[in-house]
């Protein structure tokens, strides 16, 4: 029997995986006016694996510090110009990997961006949300919290 998951529940704020690249946590922010979800990667760089379109580049789990960075090499799905809520626009790369949230995995298409400078590493937008999720914008971490030493290294404290 299939699981309805027309009600799977997450707050605005969820501590994620992406479990086809190595990620186990990495804090994101459910974004319901982006359309596309986005990652911080750094070092992106594309490159051709027989004669197709690929792209290495590394993520940054923790908010602050460079701990357990993950290099990730993935074939470019896509190239989109995004609009950030500033109004700039860029060029990026769109990649597809798998989520893990609330509990159940999905695949999402993931935009390449350096946020370097912001709160949250990872967005996740609602092409990922529409795969039977609904936000509950007044709850938090609703899939759970990691472990105290993961949360640590998160702020910087390993």
């Amino acid at each position: 029997m299939d699981k309805d998951y027309s009600s799977t529940l997450t707050g605005w704020r969820e501590w994620v995986s992406l479990p086809g690249v190595g990620v186990q946590w990495i804090k994101a922010k459910i974004d319901t006016g982006a359309q596309t979800s986005a990652l911080h990667a750094g070092n992106i760089t594309p490159f051709d694996r027989d004669g197709a379109e690929w792209v290495r580049f590394t993520v940054q789990p923790w908010q602050e510090g460079a701990l357990d960075l993950v290099e990730v090499e993935l074939p470019i799905h896509d190239r989109r110009t995004v609009r950030s809520s500033s109004g700039h626009t860029q060029d990026r790369l769109v990649v597809v990997m798998e989520l893990g949230l609330v509990g159940r995995v999905v695949p999402v298409e993931v935009t390449l961006t350096d946020r370097e400078e912001m709160v949250f590493r990872m967005l996740i937008g609602r092409e990922a949300l529409k795969q039977g999720y609904v936000v509950d914008s007044g709850a938090s971490y609703l899939g759970g919290r990691p472990p105290a030493a993961i949360r640590k290294r998160n702020r910087g404290r390993a």
